[in-house]
């Protein structure tokens, strides 16, 4: 039994494949594979918490988020640690091949690519790399988020039509929390500032936060739903 496993092993060295990628979470080396991650952004997240950056993952858990003008950061989680994530079934919730791009060779990848009628899942997730690679960033029309629908329309995650409003709320509602502690680092802080807010600001902080926070949600909610070209994906 086995040799066969090792014969088997040694096939799929010699025709170029790898075995396929572990889904399993691993927060401790920052692996999610095929998944949507959130971490708290400074200031930001202290006044509005349901504010945060996201990113997306490979299958073998390394993340992608678009982090500056023309930089697509890989592996390195710009503001953190993820403290959200929602893992995704790409062979049930996605339009791409059922085929993990780890069980192809690059040869094989490179003369295969034109008559392929779908992407795998890294193939998806490399063409919207290459393409925010040449974009601006803008935390109001161009932003992590932005990055993150581009990616699941690619994908054909739950048949598209993605923005950076609904991205939001698909984490908002369904993202796991990594720990309790990821859940206290991230609501710690607006507990204090609100505290404080509160102690010296009274009912005017109250106002005043209510309108940031109102203000940021219709830009988003018109820049997505009513003025279309706005908001880039």
């Amino acid at each position: 039994m086995e040799e066969q496993v090792d014969s088997d092993r040694q096939l799929m060295m010699e025709g170029g494949f790898t075995a396929p990628h572990s889904m399993d979470i691993d927060p401790s080396r920052n692996r999610f594979p095929c998944c949507i991650v959130w971490a708290p952004l400074p200031v930001l997240s202290w006044l509005v918490p349901f504010i945060g950056h996201v990113g997306i993952c490979r299958e073998d858990g390394i993340i992608l988020d678009f982090a500056g003008p023309n930089f697509v950061c890989v592996d390195h989680f710009t503001f953190g640690p993820v403290a959200r994530y929602l893992q995704i079934n790409k062979d049930k919730e996605c339009g791409i091949s059922p085929h993990s791009s780890a069980l192809k060779g690059d040869e094989e990848y490179q003369d295969d690519e034109p008559r392929r009628e779908s992407l795998t899942w890294d193939e998806a997730l490399r063409k919207s790399t290459m393409e925010f690679q040449h974009r601006s960033y803008n935390l109001f029309t161009c932003n992590c988020h932005s990055f993150v629908a581009n990616n699941l329309n690619k994908l054909g995650f739950r048949y598209g039509g993605w923005n950076v409003v609904n991205v939001a709320l698909l984490l908002l509602l369904k993202g796991q929390w990594v720990s309790k502690l990821a859940f206290f680092r991230s609501f710690m802080p607006f507990v204090v500032v609100t505290g404080l807010g509160l102690t010296f600001g009274g009912t005017t902080y109250l106002f005043f936060l209510a309108l940031f926070a109102a203000l940021l949600v219709c830009w988003f909610l018109l820049g997505t739903y009513c003025f279309k070209n706005l908001i880039n994906l």
